[in-house]
């Protein structure tokens, strides 16, 4: 009744962990699959599409393969129909032994997202081994007093299948003194044995030959067989015997080589040589136990010759014969079992299942960047692997099942500041003590177009001179940008602005590669002195970014323009001014006045007025600065009716540039005479030309009293127009083809240094503004002002009469509806404007 509870509480127990197995293969949600060794190439696992849940067009979008940890490719996916396919050849024995359990894992990696799947494919044994015995003739000596019913140990076959396909039995060829038995040892397998039936007689026959089989339980049945040669001895018929049967020992994997294993006794019951014994292993044991233990002979101490490895092999066993030193000799066998006990001597590994992919700097948390596994080769806490990240990078792993880590972003990346990261991983196991080893993994953060290109400065200042050549650099700017590949790429380009109410593409264009500016045509200081370009840098990212700056460029002005007389004479250069004077005139007396104006600007426009030529250079003398003509001294009789003057006006510029101006001087003796324009000396007067003389009297005459009454109109014209205004406009008549209108004027009195002079600025809505400038000395008599033509190429018609020069340092306006003015000559002091 005990007996039969007891059975029962072990049968409930059994049904209890095999639910447990079931529930617990269920939660961990691992796929396995069983397969039979030896299949063909191509041969169908199972759908793995199917059972994972997966489309084809998943597959074909997540890329779906298989990572084997085993290292060799023996299966692949059918990507049409999502079928796991056989790829090489399995060979069950290759890859587990004799082990009872063979199953390869699988990882099957999907990505975008990542996702990992472990797979275990069960390897079923087939029959496809025979057995076989290491040696193919065995050879035994037994005596021939040999009793009956004497056992004798037999190579057993190895049969590299597992289970019900291994050897399964053993046959004797028909004979006449040997038997079969089959003798079961401690692991299950069954050792054959050699039987004497009949007592043997060496004379009658000395060497039986006998054939062994050994059969398997496959289907169909394989067979492997040996040939038994036994030879008949006499005597000696006691076989030595050893104290155990089996043996047992356990040793370190770090135990040092030369180590004392143990020691084999066996005793012989025999006197002489028949008793005494030699140790030596057995016939079939392998190399490999050969390249590891060594035992003495004489005395049956092994020793450890090699290394132990645990991760190689967990335990030993070793197959010891002795035999005795008669004749024949007797030989006797026993089994040694070493055990290795494992210790922590193997580094844990870091293995990728995937390799990083460039991540994106903008890319969130989270953000899986390649799979990892770690792996040890000891047994128990010595192979439990623990992972860490060193500390300040914006990566953490993330733990999934069985070993198996993401690397995953866990913070903001900037490429900029960090275009790649070497990530070292510490992989620790939890031995004592415990090792560790380190894997560096390089993560590459591509860019995103987060950063404007950005100017060397806000701004620049440009100065160039004028009359430069078209088509020169005028400056060249540069921007940068932080990011890389297209995004980093800038091209420049000018905005679109206004100079003068023209488009400023019309002035300059730049290159857009690098940043270049160029004239479009020479500048004139005197109609443009400043303008400002708006210069964008933008990338070639998408969305782009851009920036701007501001070019201010100056025309720094040159001596291109040569002084211009506007009075006494608008004409050309070097023309005749005709003067009069009384004969009368004491020393000092102011003959005229030369105005001239230069167009230039600072030292390029001052003025200095020098007398290069006279018919009486005793008389006339002429002021450097103002341009006065006066008498030196007082005017004699002995002094020529027509005096000339060649007089030079210089500017103060680098080149320097001049003109010259001839005024021709009438001596008259009253106040009132006519003045001629032209008087000849001749040597004897006639009718004729005093007619004549006469007819250039009226006409001058005629002339002076139409332009007189003329400017009278003109001017009440003009203070009806601007009585509020401090200043005069002339009104040109209707006659006068006037064609563009509303021209603005502006004369400002400036000083610098000893010279006084008078910039006018003038220009309509549709031209450049225009300059004039009249130089005088702060310590003229009269300071006499005159108005003086403009600076551009547009001329006055006739000449501005002498202005009243004793104006306030001050500004003032005036406006005018022509664009040329006329005044006719006056007095001294009398005003036009």
């Amino acid at each position: 009744m005990t007996k039969t509870m007891g059975y029962r509480d072990w049968r409930w127990l059994v049904l209890w962990w095999h639910i447990f197995f079931l529930l617990w293969s269920t939660i961990d949600g691992q796929t396995r699959y069983s397969i039979p060794e030896e299949l063909k190439q191509g041969s169908v696992v199972g759908n793995i599409a199917k059972d994972l849940g997966l489309s084809s067009s998943d597959m074909f979008d997540r890329n779906l393969r298989v990572a084997s940890e085993a290292g060799e490719q023996y299966f692949s996916v059918d990507a049409g129909k999502g079928e796991l396919l056989v790829n090489d050849r399995i060979d069950r024995e290759a890859l587990c032994g004799q082990s009872a359990s063979c199953v390869l894992p699988l990882q099957i990696v999907i990505e975008n997202p990542l996702h990992l799947h472990r797979l275990e494919i069960e390897i079923k044994d087939i029959n496809d081994n025979a057995p076989i015995f290491l040696t193919k003739e065995m050879f035994l000596k037994i005596a021939e007093s040999a009793a009956v019913g004497t056992r004798f140990s037999l190579e057993s076959a190895e049969d590299l299948d597992f289970g019900s396909n291994s050897v399964k039995s053993y046959t004797l060829a028909k004979n006449e003194c040997f038997t079969l038995k089959l003798k079961e040892v401690e692991d299950g397998r069954a050792v054959p044995e050699l039987v004497l039936e009949k007592p043997l007689d060496r004379e009658r026959k000395a060497v039986h030959q006998l054939r062994l089989t050994a059969v398997d339980g496959g289907n169909p049945v394989m067979s492997g067989t040996s040939q038994i040669t036994i030879t008949v001895l006499d005597i000696n018929d006691n076989f030595p015997v050893f104290e155990k049967n089996t043996y047992k020992v356990s040793l370190h994997e770090n135990t040092p080589k030369d180590t004392s294993v143990i020691k084999i006794i066996a005793n012989d019951a025999d006197e002489g040589p028949n008793g005494e014994v030699e140790f030596s292993f057995g016939s079939r044991t392998p190399d490999v136990v050969m390249s590891v233990f060594e035992i003495k002979s004489l005395t049956g101490e092994i020793f450890l010759k090699g290394d132990l490895d645990y991760e190689k092999a967990t335990s030993y066993k070793i197959e010891i014969s002795v035999k005795d030193k008669g004749v024949p000799e007797m030989e006797s066998h026993c089994r040694l079992q070493v055990d290795v006990v494992d210790v922590n001597d193997n580094t844990p590994e870091i293995i990728l299942t995937s390799e990083p992919k460039p991540v994106r700097e903008d890319a969130p948390s989270g953000t899986v960047v390649a799979l990892l596994n770690a792996r040890d080769g000891d047994s128990g806490n010595n192979s439990k692997v623990t992972l860490s990240l060193n500390k300040g990078s914006p990566f953490s792993l993330k733990p999934s099942y069985s070993n198996n880590y993401a690397l995953v972003t866990n913070g903001a990346l900037d490429r900029e500041n960090f275009a790649r990261y070497n990530i070292e991983i510490t992989a620790t196991d939890s031995g004592s003590p415990p090792l560790s080893s380190k894997k560096n993994i390089a993560v590459t953060i591509t860019d995103v177009n987060d950063n404007p290109p950005v100017f060397t400065q806000p701004f620049y200042n440009v100065y160039l001179k004028e009359n430069g050549v078209p088509g020169s650099i005028l400056y060249s700017v540069s921007a940068s940008d932080l990011d890389s590949g297209e995004n980093a790429k800038i091209s420049y380009s000018i905005l679109d602005s206004k100079v003068q109410d023209v488009s400023v593409s019309s002035y300059v264009y730049m290159n857009a590669d690098n940043g270049s500016i160029y004239s479009m045509h020479s500048f004139d200081y005197e109609k443009l002195k400043v303008f400002q370009i708006q210069v964008q840098a933008k990338d070639q990212g998408s969305p782009c970014l851009s920036s701007n700056a501001t070019v201010h460029v100056f025309i720094l002005d040159q001596n291109d323009n040569a002084p211009a007389v506007i009075y006494p004479s608008s004409a050309a250069l070097g023309s005749l001014s005709h003067q009069r004077m009384p004969r009368s005139a004491k020393a000092g007396h102011l003959v005229t006045k030369v105005t001239a104006v230069d167009a230039d600007s600072g030292h390029n426009a001052w003025i200095s007025y020098r007398l290069a030529e006279a018919t009486d250079t005793s008389l006339f003398t002429v002021n450097q600065y103002t341009g006065e003509v006066r008498t030196k001294r007082a005017v004699s009789e002995q002094d020529e009716s027509s005096q000339r003057l060649l007089i030079e006006i210089k500017d103060d510029g680098e080149p320097l540039q001049s003109a010259t101006i001839t005024v021709s001087i009438l001596l008259e003796d009253g106040l009132h005479e006519p003045i001629l324009e032209l008087r000849h000396k001749t040597s004897e007067p006639n009718r004729k030309t005093g007619r004549i003389t006469l007819y250039l009297i009226l006409s001058l005459a005629s002339v002076s009293v139409l332009s007189l009454v003329t400017f009278l109109i003109l001017a009440v014209k003009c203070i009806r127009n601007s009585r509020s205004s401090g200043s005069c406009c002339m009104r040109r008549s209707d006659c006068d083809d006037y064609k563009k209108p509303n021209r603005n004027l502006q004369i400002q009195l400036n000083t610098d240094g000893p010279i006084k002079y008078v910039e006018v600025l003038g220009g309509d809505m549709m031209s450049q503004s225009q300059s004039f400038r009249s130089c005088m000395s702060p310590m003229s008599e009269y300071s006499d002002f005159t108005l003086i033509k403009p600076s551009s190429t547009t001329d006055f018609k006739e000449v501005i009469s002498v202005l009243d020069a004793s104006l306030p340092d001050s500004t003032w306006t005036f406006e005018s509806q022509q664009k040329h003015f006329h005044c006719k000559e006056v007095d001294e002091r009398q005003r036009c404007c």
